[in-house]
Formats: structure tokens, C-alpha cells, sequence
């Protein structure tokens, strides 16, 4: 399969903002099976972006190289691992009364 043509990012590790080498590119939320609706955002002639669906701040970083980001762990390609049943959040028990 090719790569991507659009950069993807993810935010599972829930870091307050991602430093990101491109302006156009998609937010995926968290890691797959919990992804959200993988939303495409541009930047334009701004340099920073919040996505509507995780509130993940984004900030072009021009040092860095297209389609990286800063930490690098938040690049999502197709062979990223999914998320694990331990990194999900478990409800709390209702006990009966």
C-alpha cells in the first residue's frame, strides 16, 4: 500500500500541544479502534490549529520536516499499533444498593 499522501497525527499519549512540520493534515484523536472521524485541518497562514473533535493544539514547527512531529511517537501510519485494552479507560462499577 502507498503512504499517505496527507500526514496523520495522533494524540494518544494526551499531550497538550503537538509541534507539527506541516500545515495541512489530518487528526485521527487517539489510536485505533478509539480513533475519532479523522478530520482534515489547514492551518493557511496561521501557525497553530485546535481540532474540533479532541481540542488537540496543533503548532506548525518549521524545523521540523514535513509530516513529522514533535513528540514522534504522535505520527500515525497504517502499521502503528493499535490501542490496547490497558490503555483504555475503564468505568467505574456501579455497585448495587
Amino acid at each position: 500500500m502507498a503512504d499517505k499522501a496527507v500526514p496523520h497525527f495522533h494524540n494518544q499519549a494526551g499531550v497538550s500541544v503537538i509541534a507539527v512540520g506541516s500545515k495541512e493534515f489530518m487528526c485521527i484523536g487517539a489510536l485505533p479502534p478509539f480513533d475519532h472521524p479523522h478530520v482534515f485541518l489547514d492551518m493557511g497562514s496561521e501557525t497553530e490549529i485546535i481540532c474540533q473533535y479532541c481540542s488537540t493544539l496543533f503548532r506548525y514547527d518549521p524545523k521540523l520536516k514535513p509530516g513529522t512531529a514533535e513528540p514522534a511517537g504522535c505520527v500515525w501510519h497504517d502499521e502503528t499499533p493499535a490501542a490496547s485494552k490497558s490503555e483504555t479507560v475503564k468505568p467505574e462499577t456501579v455497585k448495587a444498593a
